[in-house]
């Protein structure tokens, strides 16, 4: 009988089983992952969530002009169930933190994260008591895009650098937790409640 890291028990059998899923199971994923990886960056389903100035580049992105739908990033979802993608468009305060977290939470697996702006980024020009000096303080952020706000180009950009990230992940790093090429870290170390109250104990100017 095995402990897990959750704390409950793991039969001798169950241990096994975990043995040849990762050594046998994850390395016959990871001889098509060239495949898999172009399949997902090739359709990534963004999530509609625009939170200030900046949701306007990201609608003029799906026109016509700029076409994100080359991409086949061009359907944006109204659910997070159905996305893998979202970016975070405009400005995150610490009372909006926790609902960034919710909707990031209940994406399925594989997931990726793009501040879009520098306000999404690193708080941007509102160094105050009520905005989150950057979004990655309650998600983990895969691809920052400067600029305030950025032009729809810039987002094009971005997205083609997260296809490059996407491209070399290993596909077995999400089902049976190996080792791949590239390893994500899914988990925070400070939860959001940690940086609230950093940010809630620092002086405020009146």
């Amino acid at each position: 009988m095995a402990e897990h890291e959750e704390g409950f028990l793991l039969t001798s059998f169950d241990s096994l089983m975990n043995a040849v899923r990762r050594t046998v199971g994850a390395k016959a994923m990871d001889i098509g992952a060239p495949v898999v990886n172009w399949a997902r960056a090739s359709a990534l389903w963004p999530m509609t969530f625009g939170l200030a100035c900046c949701a306007i580049e990201m609608i003029a992105t799906g026109a016509g002009r700029f076409d994100i739908d080359r991409f086949g990033a061009g359907v944006f979802r109204p659910s997070p169930r159905q996305s893998d993608l979202i970016i975070i468009a405009g400005t995150v305060t610490l009372k909006m933190g926790p609902v960034v977290r919710r909707v990031y939470e209940q994406m399925p697996e594989p997931k990726w994260a793009i501040a879009m702006g520098a306000c999404a980024s690193t708080g941007g020009p509102f160094d105050s008591y009520s905005t989150m000096q950057g979004v990655d303080r309650c998600i983990p952020v895969d691809v920052y895009i400067p600029g305030c706000p950025p032009r729809p180009e810039a987002l094009l950009y971005g997205l083609m650098r997260l296809q490059d990230i996407i491209k070399r992940e290993a596909p077995s790093a999400y089902i049976f937790e190996s080792d791949g090429t590239v390893h994500r870290q899914q988990s925070l170390d400070d939860n959001l409640e940690t940086a609230t109250a950093k940010e809630s104990a620092a002086p405020a100017l009146l």
